[in-house]
Parts: C-alpha cells; structure tokens; sequence
C-alpha cells in the first residue's frame, strides 16, 4: 500500500505536469489557461514527536538518515541537482529527537575564489515536486547566525540581499528570502522534478539541522482584469540597461522596448552584466521575473557569452560546458516557465567583434570553442520554442556596415569621450584596458540589434510562428510599416545618410544623439556633413540646451568657424553657470576601482587597472603649445582643461587609455569634433544613476 506522502508527491507532480502541458499546447494563447486548485501541501517532520497533518522523517540508529527514494519521493541526497552537482553528507547525519543535525569537521575553498567556490558540505533533502510555483517553508533546529538554507542550488547570500535587478534602480526584488529566527521562507518557481533543501553550517563543528519543512503549491493567477501582458527581456550586459554614470555603453534590451506599442505591452527589462543561464538562476533573477509575470507573458532569453566562462565547475561559476547549457534551458528555465503559463522566445547570442579585426578581414562568429548558438537553435527546434537567431544576424549586419563603423558602434573610447566609468574607474582618458571592447557596445549598435530582432520576428512571423506574430502585432504601427517596407528613416531618423558607414561613422554613436535630442541637425538631404567646420552660435546654442541654461547665457562670443580655444571658453562658462559644485562623474569616480562584492561590479568588464583618473593624464605645464592661446580666452581655456572638459585631440588613440600634449588653440571645430564634446558635457550634466537612453527636456529654461 502506498503511504500518504507517496499519494501527495505523486499528485503534486501530477499538478505541475498538467500545467506545463496546458501552458505548452496554447503558448500563443494571449491568457494560457490556468490550473484549478493545486493540491494540498507537503509536509515534513524530522522531529520525534509526531505533528498532525505532517509525514514523519524517521532515523534509523542502524541505517541513519532515509536516503532519496523515487517511489516514496523524499529523502536525502549525497550530491545536490545544482548544476555543477554540489557534494553534501548522508553518513553524519544525526537525530536528536528536536530533528535531523550535522556538523562539519572542515570546509572545502578554492584560494582566492571563496565566495565563487566553496563548500560547507552539510545535508540536502530531496522532495519529488514537478515544475511549478511553490511556497517553502523550511524551520531550522540552529539559528540563522550559524545556518545556511540553500533551495535547488540557489545561492543564499543573492536571496537575503538583493534590493534591486537593474542598475538604475527602477526594478525591485519582490521575492527575497526571508529569515525570521530558525523559519526560511521563500516563494519558488521549479522547472526540474524535484525540489532540494540544503542545510548548510556557517562554522566548523556547529551543528545544525532540520526539524520542518513544508512545500505548499501555489495555484498560477491569471492577468488582473484591464493589466497589459508584459514582454521580458533577460540577458547579460548585451541586453542590460545602463545608466549615464556608465554611458556610452547601452544594451538592445534598454532600447527594446521603443519598437513597441505602450497601449497594446509592457516592455521590462531583468538584464544584468555578468549574468550566464547560470548565475541569472542562482542568484533569484529568473526566479522574480517568473514571479512577476501572468499567464500569456513573453519572456525573450539571451545568454552566451558568460556562460563562455572557463569557471564552470566553481559553485557560484558563469560559465558552463555544453551540456550544462543545455540542461539549465531545457530542464530548469524551459519548464518553470512553462510552469507559469508564460511563453519562452530564445534569442541566440550575438557575436563578440574582434576589437583588432583587421579592414580587410571578415567577421566571423566569436563562438568557436562553445557552440552556444547552434546549441540554442537545436534545443528551440526540439522544444518547439521560437528562436531569433541573432547570433547569424549580427555577423551579417558587421560585414555589410564595415571595420570603421562596426568599430566605432562597439565600446571603442579614447580621451575626452565621455565622462562614464567602468569597473577601473573613470573613461575620461580612454578606455582603462587598453582595448577595443569588442562585446559591448553603444546605444547606436544597441538600436540595430533591435531592429535585427524585431525583422527577424517579422520574418518568423511570415512563415507562420504564431509567437513570433503575437509579438509582431504589440509593435507600434510605424514600426510595423518598416517591416514591411525594410525603411527605418521614419523610426531612427537620427541615423543621418552620411555617418552609417566608413571614418564618417567615427563619432555615429555621439551625432545619433544630438540629432535624437534636437540640438543639432541635418541638411536638405538628410547629411549630417561631419567634417564640415562647427559654427561657435550652433555650437552655443547646442550647449545651452543640452544643459538647459538660460537663453542667451553663452551668446557673448561671435559667430563663425568655431575654433578649440573658444570652445574651450565656452564648455569653461557653461560648466560654472551649470555646477555649484563638481558632479560625482569628477568625484565619486573619480580613480575608483569597483572590485569584486561590490554594488555595481562586473566581471566582464574587469581588465585589472585600478583607479584610472578622470582628470587629464598630462598636466597643463606639460602641454606644448600654451602660448599660442589668446590672452582673452586663456584663464578660461585653462580652468577648461584642469576640469577635464576638453582635451587634447592630438595624440589619443581608441582604445588606449592615453592623453596628447597639444591643444591646437587655433584650430577649426569640425561638426563631428563639436559632436563628441557636446555629448561629453550633456552626460556631466545628467544624474549618475538615470538610465542613459533617457531623452530629458531640451526646451533651454527662460
């Protein structure tokens, strides 16, 4: 006969199967169906003493602890699902009639990666649970100061901590762990066909233990009456939103969302840098999302190039084998979001580009050793999951725009660019590693990988994808008729026809943005005419609006060709009627190194530097060719300089963090020159933690 426990998790997997067979035969459906009442809640007792409405874990004296049994569906495990499987204990585990303890002679942690990989060891307990949403409740025989309590893997420290998923702070962690004494509480969306408790002790020779756990289904809710469905996008630092302390790095998931209708979809975005299939897990990012979102909901996935990462075997690792990748879609994030009634999309990964391709060179995909794409392609192929295939786009799309303006959309920086920092510290001087960053890139880039993956969408959506089509009909009108025409003027017309392609291209990213801002403009045939001279009342009037000073507060200076020196003045004018004090992009990150632990901190992005300086590299004393400036402007010029507002031109290179010794006074502005440095003063001049793709006003104040 079987017992009651058995009869529970066999319905309980029942229950989660029926879901995901509901939410997999309509994925399209715009609200997929949603299950009756789940069934009652599991219920464990480690404890002596039996508890009504609860199963009773016994300890044998002879045998111990009750290891894992498929057909009783419970018990304990020697290795955890975790994905690298992570060893735990069954022979030390103890009874003390209160519940189940163990205690650790010794640790296990790789030197100089501790907090990435170790293991306490301790105990995990196995429940058979399908895919689903749960509520668990787990009460501890030790407190929280010396007890970690792990669910399937997941990393703890992520769970407890966690406020915030993106880096302006807009989109807040609304499943966090929560510790009340020796009661853990969390809510939980499953995607395997088990579910496991770890207990884990915090000191050497501290027992600690078990004495409740309880797995309580949670019934799926359809969309509140009269909400919008939600499309998500998670992903790595190439999906990732940025903020202007950042800038001008950006991600397609930041710009995603201005492709579609605001009255039809809602458009989040759960992207972070650094995140893999894995760590996006662990950490309880996929977890909420899955939380947040209702039946019918999309949710677009792009992960590749951490998962690159030769960590794979480390607990809290980015990176995985093939097989690992494959596992994590195809029996974690595939089924819980099935579980959910939400509909997958994969998107494969775009290439990385070689920050030293040569011109004459083609691109080619970076994923050589993992082939995490084709990968992706086979498992949505299986499943019967939707995938935009990026990855084959993006080698397309660099191979059509060129080595000079691939390489100019990439985060290729040199001296005077931006204000932005990285991990290192500051950009202001050029790009702290010393390289051409091939993998992320600016908003200019950011909004083409939209427009790939949206076509690409229009083009499933013709051979009859009915995902792809939903997702095709929640696009604004406009971008719909681009589709269909393949012209995009009327959707990016700050895209001018003569800075697409070639060294025109060089400063695109900057131009794009004054253009999208209406400061400045094109001709009658849409040119931007980049190597054409400034004139110093476009370029003032520019200033006054980007950093909205009162109309005719920089007019004290004739029109004409705008040369270095007077712009040096007046970026110097603009700057002390803008500022009462020195904004954070000259301070706070000023020689600041973000390490490992630290908010903000991503390890793609590490090279090693430390403290790179916002300041000019080369001091004044040391500039060549002072003397040549008029004595009008030179007190201004100066105090431009010493503020790191303007640079020398000369002599700086993309890509290497190095300063020129020649201010070259004399010499004409050109459009595109005068681009690069109204951007740099539009960022100084934004709030650090705004995401950077925000269009503030520009109507300059009265």
């Amino acid at each position: 006969m079987k017992s009651s426990t058995h009869r529970a998790a066999i319905k309980l997997a029942g229950w989660a199967l029926s879901l995901v067979v509901l939410s997999a035969a309509a994925p399209w459906a715009a609200a997929a169906p949603v299950p009756n009442q789940p069934p009652s809640a599991l219920r464990f007792n480690f404890s002596s003493q039996p508890k009504p409405g609860m199963t009773t874990v016994t300890w044998d004296a002879q045998s111990g602890a009750p290891l894992y049994n498929e057909m009783l569906g419970y018990g304990f495990v020697s290795q955890t699902g975790a994905q690298p499987a992570r060893t735990v204990h069954t022979a030390s585990i103890r009874s003390n009639g209160a519940g189940f303890f163990i205690s650790e002679p010794a640790f296990e942690a790789e030197k100089g990666h501790e907090s990435d990989n170790q293991n306490n060891f301790g105990m995990a307990f196995r429940i058979k649970a399908g895919p689903g949403t749960y509520a668990i409740r787990i009460r501890t025989t030790s407190g929280a100061d010396d007890t970690i309590v792990s669910i399937s893997g997941m990393q703890t420290s992520r769970l407890l901590g966690n406020t915030f998923w993106d880096a302006a702070g807009l989109l807040p962690n609304k499943t966090r762990m929560l510790v009340n004494g020796q009661e853990w509480n969390y809510s939980y969306v499953n995607g395997q066909q088990f579910i496991d408790i770890e207990v884990e002790p915090k000191k050497i020779n501290v027992p600690v233990g078990i004495e409740e756990i309880t797995l309580t289904p949670v019934a799926v809710q359809p969309r509140p009456a009269g909400a919008l469905p939600t499309v998500f996008t998670l992903g790595d630092s190439t999906v990732k939103s940025y903020t202007f302390d950042e800038a001008p790095m950006s991600g397609w998931g930041q710009v995603f969302n201005k492709l579609f209708d605001p009255k039809k979809v809602k458009v989040v975005n759960y992207s972070q840098g650094g995140r893999s299939f894995r760590n996006a897990y662990a950490e309880g990012r996929f977890n909420d999302l899955l939380l947040a979102g209702s039946p019918g909901d999309i949710v677009l996935i792009q992960f590749g190039h951490n998962d690159e990462s030769e960590d794979e075997m480390r607990r809290y690792g980015r990176g995985a084998t093939e097989e690992m990748y494959e596992y994590m879609i195809r029996n974690v994030y595939l089924p819980a979001i099935r579980a959910r009634g939400m509909v997958p999309v994969l998107v494969t990964p775009m290439s990385r580009v070689n920050g030293a391709q040569k011109p004459d060179v083609p691109y080619a995909n970076s994923f050589k050793k993992r082939r995490f794409p084709d990968l992706m392609k086979k498992i949505g192929a299986d499943e019967g999951i939707t995938v935009v295939d990026l990855n084959a786009r993006s080698v397309e799309f660099y191979n059509q725009a060129g080595n000079a303006a691939v390489t100019a959309m990439v985060m290729s920086l040199e001296a005077g660019e931006t204000p932005g920092k990285t991990n290192d510290g500051s950009y202001a001087n050029g790009h702290p590693a010393n390289k051409i960053d091939g993998t992320h890139y600016k908003e200019t880039l950011g909004k083409q990988f939209a427009r790939i993956i949206v076509t690409e969408l229009g083009r499933l959506s013709k051979q009859g994808d009915p995902v792809a089509a939903r997702l095709v009909g929640q696009l604004r009108s406009d971008v719909q008729a681009a589709l269909a025409t393949s012209d995009w003027s009327t959707i990016y017309p700050e895209i001018a026809n003569d800075i697409r392609v070639g060294e025109n291209a060089y400063y695109r990213n900057q131009i794009e943005k004054l253009l999208q801002l209406g400061v400045l403009h094109k001709d009658a045939h849409g040119h931007f005419n980049p190597q054409l001279a400034m004139q110093t009342r476009e370029f003032t009037a520019a200033l006054a609006q980007l950093m909205q000073l009162p109309s005719g507060s920089l007019a004290g200076y004739a029109d004409g060709p705008l040369t270095r020196e007077v712009m040096g003045a007046i970026v110097d004018d603009a700057y002390h009627l803008k500022f009462s004090a020195q904004p954070k992009y000259m301070t706070d990150y000023n020689g600041k190194t973000v390490v490992p632990g630290m908010p903000g901190y991503d390890p793609n992005l590490d090279t090693g530097a430390q403290g790179a300086m916002y300041y000019p590299l080369v001091n004044w004393a040391r500039l060549s060719d002072t003397a040549d400036i008029s004595k009008a402007l030179i007190a201004k010029v100066k105090d431009a300089y010493e503020l790191g507002l303007i640079r020398s031109e000369k002599g700086i290179e993309r890509g290497r963090m190095t300063n020129g010794r020649e201010l070259e006074p004399r010499a004409v502005v050109t459009r595109a020159k005068a681009a690069k440095e109204l951007y740099f003063m539009w960022v100084l001049a934004q709030p650090t933690r705004m995401e950077n793709d925000v269009l503030t006003s520009m109507r300059a104040r009265d």
